[in-house]
């Protein structure tokens, strides 16, 4: 009875990260350093390193998710579409993860999306996401030019309009 009702409340918890977000403007720019990511942070599904200093010359939308997270799996069909309308638009889609490559190619098998899934092998809390999803914004010199805290629209008009300006 105990462990149902801990596991009760964990979810519960999940529920609530998820939906608790501040959701940050995508014109709010917060110029960071240039993409600077030791290698082996992050994964593709095969668990070969990548580094996000392979997509410089390209706009990075670099979405963090998870497999439990309601609002993340929602929100994959407007990244789809996103991703579709800006495929002449020199960006790069890729939605990471910290959950084991099994369960991300699990999730992907059943998924009805086909977007890039990566994995993050390090801890989130280094990037400062405390809840998920999470969206970093990267322009083509790799400087980081917004965050995005929550689920969003991503094929609304106005968002389209604000990442191709995003520079």
């Amino acid at each position: 009875m105990r462990r149902h009702f801990g596991i009760a409340i964990l979810l519960l918890v999940c529920s609530i990260s998820c939906n608790q977000i501040e959701k940050k403007p995508i014109d709010s720019v917060n110029e960071m350093d240039v993409v600077t990511t030791p290698s082996g942070l992050y994964t593709d599904l095969e668990g070969n390193p990548i580094s996000l200093n392979d997509y410089k010359g390209k706009k990075i939308l670099l979405n963090f998710w998870a497999t439990w997270c309601s609002p993340c799996i929602e929100e994959m069909p407007s990244l789809e579409r996103a991703m579709t309308l800006l495929k002449d638009d020199n960006f790069i889609f890729l939605l990471a993860t910290d959950e084991p490559i099994e369960t991300i190619n699990n999730f992907k098998a059943h998924a009805n999306v086909k977007l890039n899934f990566i994995r993050y092998t390090g801890a989130l809390s280094q990037l400062k996401i405390y809840a998920l999803p999470a969206t970093f914004i990267y322009n083509e010199q790799g400087k980081e030019v917004t965050v995005i805290r929550g689920a969003s629209e991503w094929d609304a008009p106005e968002m389209i309009l604000k990442l191709k300006n995003s520079n």
